[in-house]
């Protein structure tokens, strides 16, 4: 029980550094110590890491937001997906109405911790990512992980527009 609650407060906080990107430092470093218990010993920090941190960190927020809209769009599909769909004939559990509906429930319904293992470990990339340009000690990694994340989530995102 204890792993699914830091898996649930490591997604929070996932989802609520898109707003903190944009806000003050001080909360940046104040957010992770009082939600994940995880601190961050901050340097001096100048505008130029701030801004710096606010690109990456909204960038990698964005991303987020993009992965927790799709894990709510799959649901809800599964969920509803008599009044969603036009046919279903040739629908994953077709031919009837009940096998395509309980299939999509069913890959919905298993997709759940999948999407919240993902949102958490973007939670978690962010906070390393407060330590690398924010904190006093941490390692560099996060930067370039953050860039790949990013980019990776970019062209999941055009591939998605140009799918639907």
């Amino acid at each position: 029980m204890s792993v699914l609650l830091a898996w649930l407060r490591a997604a929070v906080y996932a989802l609520w550094a898109l707003p903190l990107a944009v806000g003050p430092v001080p909360p940046r470093l104040r957010v992770p110590r009082r939600l994940l218990g995880e601190s961050v010993n901050p340097r001096r920090y100048s505008a130029p890491r701030a801004m710096w941190h606010s690109v990456l960190s909204g960038a990698l927020g964005l991303v987020t937001w993009f992965f927790a809209f799709l894990a709510v769009l799959g649901g809800v599909r599964g969920l509803l997906y008599p009044l969603l769909t036009d046919g279903y004939e040739n629908a994953w559990g077709g031919p009837t109405l009940a096998g395509a509906w309980s299939t999509h429930l069913l890959i919905g319904v298993v997709l759940v911790p999948v999407w919240l293992l993902v949102l958490a470990g973007l939670g978690t990339l962010q906070v390393h990512l407060t330590r690398a340009v924010l904190g006093r000690l941490g390692p560099r990694w996060p930067v370039a992980m953050v860039v790949l994340v990013c980019a990776a989530g970019v062209l999941l995102f055009l591939g998605w527009l140009v799918r639907v």
